[in-house]
C-alpha cells in the first residue's frame, strides 16, 4: 500500500530535480529576474510621466506599476507550470518519470510547487526595485493583495496544465502556445483599463476570466479605497471550476499518452 510519506518523497524528488536545474544555471535565474524588472522600469517611467499630466494617475499613484506586478504573477505562474513540463521533454526525461512509481497527481503537485517558487523568484526582486526606484509599495494594498496573488497564481496553474495537456495530445508543434496563450488573454483581462472599455461582446468573454475580476478589484482599492469582496468571490469560484477542469484535462491527456506510447515520442 502506498503511504503518504512515499508520495511526499516522490513529490519532493521532482521539486528538487527542477530546483537543482534552476539554481545551477545563472542564465536561467537571470532571465527570470530580468523580464519583470524590465517591465517595472519601463512602466515606472511611464507612470512618472503621466502622473505629471493626469490627476487620475496622480491619485492612483502606482496604478500601472501595480498592474504590471500582478500581471507578472499570472504570467510567471503559468510559465512555471509549462516550463517544468517542457524541461522534462527537452531532456527526454518524461518517459523515465512515468515508468516509475510516480503518480499523475503527485507530478501535478510538484510542478505547481515549482510554479510558486519560480513566481516568487521573479516577483520579489521586481517589488523591491519598484519601491527603491519609484517609492511604490504594492504591499499597501493590504490583505487583498494576498487574495489577488492567490487568484492569479491559481489561474496560471490551470492555464499551464491545459497547455501541458495540449502538448501531450498534439506534440511539440504546439510548444509556442506556452508563451502565446497568456498574451492572447491580456487584452481582455483589464490589466491597464477597466473591462467597461472593451466592446460589449468582449466584456462577456472577459468576465469569464478570473484575471478580469482581480484587476478590477485592484483598481477599486487604489481609486476608491473599497475592497470588492464580490468580485474576488466570483474570481475564486471561476478559478475553482477551471482548476478542477485543468487537472482533469491534464491527467486524462497524460493517461492517454501513456496508453498509446506517445511519451516515447516526446523530445527535442
Amino acid at each position: 500500500m502506498i503511504t503518504m510519506n512515499q508520495s511526499l518523497e516522490r513529490i519532493s524528488a521532482i521539486i528538487l530535480r527542477h530546483w537543482y536545474t534552476l539554481s545551477s544555471s545563472w542564465p536561467r535565474l537571470l532571465e527570470m529576474i530580468y523580464w519583470p524588472i524590465l517591465s517595472v522600469v519601463t512602466w515606472g517611467f511611464i507612470t512618472q510621466f503621466f502622473s505629471q499630466h493626469s490627476s487620475l494617475l496622480a491619485q492612483a499613484g502606482g496604478l500601472l506599476l501595480g498592474a504590471v506586478l500582478l500581471w507578472d504573477v499570472l504570467f510567471r505562474s503559468q510559465l512555471g507550470v509549462s516550463l517544468s513540463y517542457l524541461e522534462e521533454v527537452w531532456s527526454r526525461n518524461l518517459v523515465n518519470l512515468f515508468v516509475s512509481a510516480l503518480r499523475p497527481w503527485e507530478y501535478v503537485i510538484a510542478i505547481l510547487t515549482m510554479s510558486v517558487i519560480r513566481t516568487l523568484i521573479c516577483i520579489v526582486p521586481a517589488m523591491i526595485l519598484a519601491y527603491a526606484f519609484y517609492h511604490y509599495n504594492i504591499l499597501t494594498l493590504g490583505w487583498p493583495l494576498l487574495i489577488f496573488f492567490a487568484q492569479l497564481l491559481v489561474m496560471g496553474w490551470w492555464l499551464g496544465l491545459i497547455i501541458c495537456a495540449l502538448l501531450l495530445r498534439v506534440g511539440m508543434g504546439a510548444e509556442s502556445m506556452a508563451w502565446a496563450v497568456i498574451f492572447m488573454l491580456s487584452p481582455i483581462s483589464g490589466i491597464y483599463y477597466p473591462i467597461s472599455t472593451l466592446p460589449e461582446f468582449l466584456q462577456y468573454i472577459a468576465w469569464m476570466t478570473p484575471a478580469a475580476y482581480v484587476f478590477e478589484g485592484m483598481r477599486s482599492i487604489m481609486l476608491e479605497q473599497i475592497t470588492p469582496w464580490g468580485l474576488l468571490l466570483k474570481a475564486a469560484i471561476l478559478n475553482g471550476a477551471f482548476m478542477v477542469l485543468g487537472v482533469a484535462v491534464f491527467i486524462h491527456a497524460l493517461n492517454h499518452a501513456r496508453r498509446h506510447g506517445r511519451l516515447l515520442a516526446m523530445g527535442e
